[in-house]
């Protein structure tokens, strides 16, 4: 199973990231993630301001649920990891933010996204960005190495959870943050929901509980857990979700409104630093 929904994901986010490439777009309906002008999930996440500074096509790549730049409140000279990094907008926006003496990697295991988010880097003219091919759940970084860890809607793809979140613990400094965008549960989906590996693939099936989360984190070794909901979605957008995995028809929407959310998720790893709060 693990397997079979890692290279599922793989499938479609290539596949979002060639049609970046070759149309100018990509669409949550069309290849089944996260993503689109029209996504519930995914738009109106970055200012004016931050969008002016990228390249288009890190902006229409963009396949996140939050804008955990922000959530990260990141400092000059700091190291930052993003998790799932795909176009690389969020890698783009944090090198910005920590400036030349910090230091931006993206991680994603997606050679189409990652060529798109190298291609990003250059029209970008930014340099102090590296971005590495690897797994989430085996972060190719050594221990105690990055300030801050973010994500933008991509540790609920993954098929072990409290690995990636270890991982995430692993790498950080003492007294580091784990900042991140992602889709939360609140309550239970209904079963056909859990089932559906198009759903996963669309940030929603294989989403964490709220309580879930705060306890993954906290056994691994997280302290300071705090989740934050940003938008909770309704009929219509339930109503999105079921069309976009073919179980419209085979579930009310409304057994799925108010049950997902977009959260802000915030941890620490315990410690001293001389970073942000």
């Amino acid at each position: 199973m693990n397997s079979d929904l890692k290279q599922t994901v793989r499938e479609k986010y290539a596949e979002a990231a060639l049609r970046v490439s070759t149309e100018g777009k990509t669409s949550c309906c069309s290849t089944t993630c996260c993503g689109g002008t029209d996504d519930p999930i995914t738009s109106n996440l970055y200012s004016d301001g931050e969008a002016a500074t990228l390249p288009r096509e890190a902006l229409v790549a963009s396949l996140g649920c939050g804008n955990p730049t922000a959530l990260a409140e990141l400092g000059a000279g700091e190291t930052v990891l993003d998790l799932g990094s795909g176009g690389g907008i969020d890698v783009l926006l944090s090198a910005r933010r920590v400036g030349p003496h910090g230091k931006a990697y993206g991680l994603d295991m997606t050679d189409e996204m990652l060529e798109l988010a190298r291609r990003n880097q250059r029209a970008a003219g930014v340099q102090n960005v590296d971005f590495l091919k690897g797994d989430i759940e085996a972060i190719p970084l050594p221990d105690n190495s990055v300030d801050v860890v973010i994500s933008n809607c991509v540790i609920n793809l993954a098929a072990d959870k409290k690995r990636v979140l270890a991982e995430a613990l692993r790498v950080l400094k003492p007294g580091g943050r784990f900042a991140v965008s992602d889709v939360v549960v609140r309550g239970e989906l209904p079963e056909p929901l859990r089932r559906s590996m198009e759903l996963w693939v669309g940030c929603v099936a294989g989403a964490l509980g709220e309580q879930e989360y705060r306890d993954y984190l906290e056994q691994v070794g997280f302290e300071h857990v705090s989740i934050e909901p940003t938008r909770v979605y309704q009929v219509d957008d339930a109503r999105s979700f079921l069309e976009a995995s073919g179980l419209e028809g085979q579930l009310p929407a409304t057994e799925v409104a108010g049950r997902v959310m977009s959260a802000f998720v915030r941890a620490r790893k315990p410690g001293i630093s001389g970073g942000n709060s």
